[in-house]
């Protein structure tokens, strides 16, 4: 069981993680009427090879469940954000394909979503906690500990 200090801990890095993204998300939605969701969807696929991933390799990136990037692709796919097709060599397969459009608008949206990260979540930070706070987030998303 954690410890009341541990639990603590965790408690502030929840609030903490909600607050920014909520900030962050309305944001982006008044600027720029694009979820953080779909903002994040943009990015995975602007940094895939060729701007294409397969469907199930983007639900990994998003942390977002299958059918809720399926939804996600299609809204996208409607505003000519992103396109669907045929994986080559397997007719089962889809990838998500980022548009000319959408990296457009992604190159727009960062605008406002890197100016957001910088000011409610850099600027909290002060010496090298930054770089300390990234060294724990690393080691905590890289350790499988159910693996021990």
């Amino acid at each position: 069981m954690p410890t009341r200090t541990e639990l603590g801990v965790w408690r502030s890095f929840l609030r903490a993680h909600a607050r920014l993204t909520r900030v962050l998300e309305a944001e982006l939605i008044a600027e720029q009427r694009l979820s953080l969701a779909a903002y994040d969807v943009l990015v995975q696929l602007a940094e895939a090879p060729q701007h294409r991933l397969r469907m199930t390799e983007l639900a990994d990136a998003v942390l977002l469940s299958r059918s809720g990037v399926t939804r996600l692709v299609d809204r996208l796919e409607r505003a000519g954000l992103v396109l669907r097709e045929r994986a080559d060599g397997d007719g089962r397969g889809v990838v998500a394909v980022l548009t000319p459009e959408g990296l457009d608008r992604l190159r727009v949206a960062s605008g406002t979503h890197l100016t957001g990260v910088a000011r409610h979540f850099a600027e909290g930070f002060g010496g090298d906690e930054l770089e300390a706070f990234g060294r724990s987030c690393d080691r905590l998303g890289s350790v499988d500990r159910d693996a021990t």
